[in-house]
């Protein structure tokens, strides 16, 4: 049974920073681009970063550029989201997603509300 499970959310303030770690499970982790996405409180679930199978290539969303760093370590079947100067509308859920062609995995999130 296929397991992705997020951790390292919480409540920051303005200007701090979090890193979210996302564990895969009974996949083959290294056959999966993997990204993370939010789902701000009323609003739809927005992509934020990704990253490729072996780590190679990256995107991000323009919100996420120059304060957020995606990275993978394919050993631990983990990926990671580092997030610096977190502003207050980065506070949602924060979701981790697995991709391979057509075989879409989500974790169940983890909440990062951030004061101002």
């Amino acid at each position: 049974q296929v397991q992705l499970v997020e951790s390292g959310g919480g409540l920051v303030q303005a200007g701090g920073s979090l890193r979210l770690s996302c564990a895969a499970s009974g996949l083959t982790f290294g056959s999966y681009d993997m990204g993370w996405y939010r789902q701000a409180p009323g609003k739809e679930r927005e992509f934020v970063a990704a990253i490729s199978r072996i780590g190679d290539s990256t995107s991000y969303a323009d919100s996420a550029k120059g304060r957020f760093t995606i990275s993978r370590d394919n050993a631990k079947n983990t990926v990671y989201l580092q997030m610096n100067s977190l502003k207050p509308e980065d506070t949602a859920i924060y979701y981790c997603r697995a991709d391979r062609t057509i075989t879409t995995y989500w974790g169940p999130g983890t909440q990062v509300p951030v004061s101002s």
